[in-house]
């Protein structure tokens, strides 16, 4: 199983992503070894946790979640800020 996930930044910012454990890679993230975005933006929370069936699955996904406005993001998937 592959989860599509987001989290809550410093700034207010989103950033998206896939795993297949989310909270240890919310962990990597916390470290600072999770991606250049969050190295840069303090990640605070999980706030949007979706199950894929597969990695194709979850890299699609995830696609679709990035190419919508901050706004769309919020709406869409009910996100708590």
């Amino acid at each position: 199983m592959w989860y599509v996930y987001i989290l809550l930044c410093s700034g207010n910012s989103l950033y998206t992503g896939i795993a297949k454990d989310p909270q240890k890679r919310f962990q990597s993230h916390v470290r600072g070894t999770g991606g250049k975005y969050t190295r840069l933006r303090k990640p605070l929370r999980i706030i949007y946790i979706q199950p894929q069936p597969d990695h194709s699955a979850a890299l699609r996904r995830e696609a679709e979640i990035k190419s919508w406005t901050r706004d769309r993001k919020i709406l869409r998937l009910n996100l708590s800020i």
